[in-house]
């Protein structure tokens, strides 16, 4: 089962702030971090069901870990129907709940 990944435009926008405050350190460092969330998020077209569930009353709530550096991202991502998964938000891991 393929997936189309999708993203809320909320989830766009920490994309962007993401992208920002790891440009403050260094451009190499914002693409790097840029590129491996969509490389992570590629994982969810193939592999959404394997992903941990972030709240144990919906199954199709779930969360994708993204390894990088010493810590990494966090993708909340709801399975909407047997062939769209939709990006809600992502953090890094340091950061507050979304929920």
């Amino acid at each position: 089962m393929t997936f189309k990944v999708r993203y809320t435009r909320a989830a766009r926008e920490d994309l962007r702030e993401l992208y920002a405050y790891q440009l403050q350190h260094s451009l190499q460092s914002a693409r790097r971090a840029r590129d491996t969330i969509a490389k992570g998020s590629e994982l969810l077209k193939d592999f959404s069901f394997t992903c941990r569930k972030a709240d144990q009353n919906n199954p199709f709530l779930r969360e994708l870990l993204i390894p990088f550096g010493g810590a990494g991202y966090v993708a909340l991502f709801q399975i909407d129907d047997h062939s769209t998964v939709t990006i809600l938000a992502v953090r890094h891991q340091h950061e507050d709940d979304y929920l």
